[in-house]
């Protein structure tokens, strides 16, 4: 009894220190705990303190650590013409080292923002309509309307390696590596097929020195090449993938058209130079051939041919927008391919021939003086302009430097002339996006015709041609302005949509493969070293895909009969159917 006592006696003298009226009764206690309280909170909210100040210390440490890792991944994506080059050794190729050019960091943050908007439109196409042709955004579904060839896909590779994006331009290539497959019963456009398909897959090839692509490339281009068998050699503009089987649509009347006939030589001479094999340059250099009997001294060629004869139907339009544009293009860019060498000097004189024809097509409005060109039916000039045919600053700004001092700054001086007028097509809605094409009138400058924009690249194109060749800073700010423009009226939860109307900005549910293979790639370039791609050694197809240049030399062919094959570049670490309407 005694020891309980003892112990309930301790327990309640261990308790009296938790009640109040023990302190008030003793202030010196009182105060000492009151003193130790002060002590320990102040060494508490000291640790506390540090701790915070070592947490945003940290942070800061980690925003600075994705900051380089951003630069560095830029820098990347800028490596393949820009300092030193990296042998598969490990070792700097001192042969390739070049000067690096300073980058304005404002162009670094505009091409960040492009590139963002590629990464926005890419990942909705990943995730909606993976594999397939295009994404319709409005609906997050996919569709089929090139038969099932990946369109948007294929038409990607090249933009997601000039920008670097590695992990996505992998998985795209397994798609293809693995699931791509040309045997389908499809009707398909030799000009589309060729341009996107043929030309993706070629700078792919050129871009990365992977060799599953330019298989896949030989593949596609073997399924199309029948196309050429005519009397003429002017080929018919669709085939069969599976059946072969190529004719001509029946909305054009057995004729095959200028554009679709005249716009796979880049990609058919390059895919010879790469095998080896001179059967698809011969095919695409005979329907030039055959188109240079009858050359007209103006060098204007109506949009129909007869590819049983190989003559022109003088019935049809002469334009440089839908049906005719890219035939022009071409016949200065293959002279560029073939490194400007006698063996292709006859693509220039054919091409400065039309440049004559072209200058007789323009006009100039009122009261504005926008610089402009007409079409031509027979023998009658209609006041009308494709957006399409905004191409056409930029190929005589490419064109102008072949010329002698007094040809030369006058063909500049048009593309900056129609350049200004292609902007215009923009800044004169309501969206500031541009309609399919546009009409003048006296007195009245421009009005817009059919007013829908598909999210079309010609004018960003021929700005990034301007910029690139005259150094001029208001082409970068023009295209920086159709950019804001598109991501305020295009831009959707889910990827990128046109507009069926400019004037009320009403949207359509296309993102069209070219907006990714063409608009964003040159979008990004405008912003992006002159040594990105440089013109010295690469050649845009219409498509916007890059080819290598190689030097040509003898009639078609160059030295020991078989055409060069070319080494692709290695990087360490229609305008389409939609010409004519609805791509």
């Amino acid at each position: 009894m005694a020891r309980t006592s003892r112990s309930s006696s301790s327990s309640s003298n261990r308790w009296r220190y938790l009640n109040p009226s023990y302190y008030l009764k003793r202030p010196k206690r009182l105060a000492f705990l009151f003193i130790a309280f002060v002590f320990v909170t102040f060494f508490v909210w000291d640790r506390q303190s540090l701790v915070r100040e070592h947490e945003v210390e940290i942070t800061k440490i980690s925003e600075e650590l994705v900051q380089l890792k951003n630069q560095l991944q830029e820098l990347k994506s800028l490596s393949g013409d820009v300092g030193e080059t990296i042998n598969a050794s490990g070792k700097i190729n001192e042969s390739t080292k070049k000067n690096v050019v300073k980058d304005d960091p404002i162009d670094i943050q505009r091409r960040g923002r492009v590139k963002e908007a590629m990464l926005h439109a890419w990942t909705s196409y990943e995730q909606y309509a993976w594999g397939q042709d295009e994404l319709q955004p409005q609906t997050k579904n996919g569709v089929n309307s090139f038969g099932g060839l990946g369109a948007t896909l294929i038409d990607s590779l090249d933009t997601l390696y000039i920008m670097g994006l590695d992990e996505q331009f992998q998985k795209a290539r397994e798609w293809v590596a693995n699931s791509l497959d040309f045997n389908k019963n499809y009707e398909a456009s030799v000009f589309e097929t060729t341009i996107r398909v043929v030309g993706g897959l070629l700078s792919a090839y050129d871009l990365s020195g992977d060799k599953m692509f330019l298989e896949k490339a030989t593949d596609i281009a073997d399924r199309l090449l029948p196309a050429w068998d005519t009397p003429s050699g002017i080929p018919y503009n669709t085939i069969n993938l599976n059946q072969g089987n190529p004719h001509n649509p029946g909305w054009t009347g057995g004729e095959s058209i200028l554009a679709d006939s005249g716009t796979e030589q880049l990609e058919f001479i390059a895919l010879s130079q790469r095998t080896g094999n001179p059967k698809y340059q011969k095919k695409v250099e005979n329907v030039i051939t055959e188109i240079r009997k009858n050359f007209p001294a103006d060098g204007l060629l109506p949009i129909y041919i007869n590819p049983h004869t190989g003559a022109s139907a003088s019935y049809s339009t002469v334009t440089f927008g839908a049906m005719g544009d890219s035939f022009y293009e071409y016949l200065l860019k293959a002279w560029i391919q073939g490194n400007k060498t006698e063996a292709v000097k006859h693509y220039r004189e054919m091409w400065e021939t039309s440049m004559k024809g072209l200058k007789s097509l323009i006009r100039r409005t009122t009261p504005s003086s926008f610089t402009y060109i007409c079409e031509k039916n027979g023998g009658s000039l209609t006041d009308k302009m494709d957006e399409l045919a905004c191409f056409a600053p930029g190929m005589l700004a490419l064109g102008a430097s072949g010329y002698g001092p007094g040809d030369r700054e006058q063909f500049l001086s048009l593309a900056e002339e129609l350049a200004w007028t292609c902007y215009n097509f923009y800044q004169s809605t309501p969206t500031k996006l541009a309609g399919e094409n546009y009409f003048f009138h006296a007195g009245q400058d421009m009005n817009v015709g059919t007013s829908w924009n598909i999210l079309r690249p010609e004018t960003v194109e021929s700005l990034f041609y301007l910029w690139r060749l005259t150094g001029n800073k208001t082409y970068q700010e023009w295209g920086w302005n159709i950019f804001q423009a598109f991501e305020k009226n295009s831009r959707v939860e889910s990827g990128y949509v046109g507009l069926k109307d400019v004037n009320t900005g009403v949207k359509d549910n296309m993102m069209q493969s070219f907006f990714l293979a063409e608009t964003l790639k040159y979008l990004y370039l405008l912003f992006s070293p002159s040594s990105v791609i440089s013109f010295d050694e690469w050649v845009f197809n219409t498509e916007a895909h890059p080819l290598k240049i190689v030097t040509r030399h003898d009639e078609g062919e160059s030295s020991g009969g078989l055409v060069a094959q070319v080494k692709p570049h290695l990087r360490h670490r229609s305008r389409k159917e939609g010409r004519t309407g609805d791509k």
